[in-house]
């Protein structure tokens, strides 16, 4: 049974995740902490039918009891994107947002597993790990930027291609990162052969890397994509929770490779290069990642290429989050 803390509680992916998490029989006490309306949020949420005992932590001065004695952190706090912003954009206000989360984690719940929702992913997931190596505390099977998204639109809209395909059964191994054409989906290593041609791969692949761009569209400025990402990140979260129990799971997530030095080795070999960041099916376990799990084939040249273009991009998103962390 786990503690489960989400940091951000009261926003737009915030809220959704919160019922999500109550609702799930493995979590046992559900810390909710923001910087406004999170009170409210706790009080109606606390009235669903379960077994978890959910707490609310309003405000800076309550941060640390909102982080004392979890086993997961969730961290979907910051600015939601907006049309014409990219997840870079986002850089300059969610930086220090989770700087100052993590900060707290390290400080009162050391050994907790911290999986970060906030973008840009890319950038955020490498300030909490430089966070945490500041304070000597950092372990890299911890520490899990969400990309679980990724997949989730993989399969979904897979599935508008081919309508005879099961949506919730289907997973498609997702590489690379988690914002544009760093999101690399590996269409033909999906569990179910989905027998695309040319053309219909790379507009797939095009539409999954820019999923999110559709939802922005849609909500007119209102907001980005919250019920989705909140769907995506407590199926993640259910993930770990199950693998804590002992549970074989592979989830994706996007992670600092020295998690798996081994593992490391083959994906660099698919061309991404000597980066420390990567999002890769892992397999998770009571310590978090046990292992990267393996692909079961080997990429296409047209994915091969993809790959190549988002180390590129990789390179230089993870460089601005530890560079932020080194000149904070």
């Amino acid at each position: 049974m786990v503690s489960v803390a989400i940091l951000g509680a009261a926003g737009g992916i915030g809220q959704p995740l919160s019922l999500l998490m109550k609702l799930n029989a493995g979590v046992t006490k559900l810390h909710l902490y923001d910087i406004v309306n999170v009170p409210g949020v706790a009080a109606d949420i606390s009235h669903v039918a379960t077994n978890a005992e959910v707490q609310s932590f309003l405000g800076a001065g309550q941060l640390a009891a909102a982080v004392t004695k979890i086993d997961l952190a969730i961290i979907p706090a910051g600015v939601p994107r907006k049309p014409g912003m990219t997840r870079d954009d986002l850089f300059k206000i969610n930086a220090g947002i989770v700087k100052t989360l993590v900060e707290a984690i390290a400080a009162h719940s050391p050994q907790a597993f911290i999986a970060v929702i906030s973008n840009p992913v890319n950038s955020t997931v490498p300030i909490a790990a430089e966070v945490l190596k500041a304070k000597g505390v950092f372990d890299p099977r911890r520490l899990f930027g969400v990309t679980t998204l990724d997949v989730v639109r993989a399969s979904r809209f897979a599935r508008d291609l081919r309508p005879g395909v099961d949506a919730a059964a289907l997973r498609v191994p997702v590489v690379g990162g988690h914002s544009g054409t760093t999101i690399v989906p590996l269409l033909s290593l999906a569990s179910t052969r989905l027998g695309l041609s040319d053309e219909e791969t790379e507009e797939l692949t095009t539409r999954i890397q820019f999923g999110g761009d559709e939802v922005v569209k849609a909500k007119d400025g209102a907001g980005s994509a919250t019920l989705s990402m909140a769907y995506a990140g407590a199926r993640f979260a259910d993930s770990l929770i199950r693998a804590i129990n002992g549970d074989a799971v592979v989830e994706p997530a996007f992670i600092a490779l020295a998690a798996d030095p081994d593992g490391a080795k083959e994906v660099r070999g698919l061309g991404a290069g000597d980066l420390d960041y990567f999002a890769v099916p892992v397999e998770l376990g009571p310590q978090g990642v046990q292992r990267i799990a393996q692909l079961g084939g080997a990429p296409t040249a047209f994915e091969r290429k993809a790959i190549a273009v988002a180390a590129e991009a990789l390179a230089a998103n993870i460089k601005t989050g530890a560079a932020f962390v080194a000149g904070a």
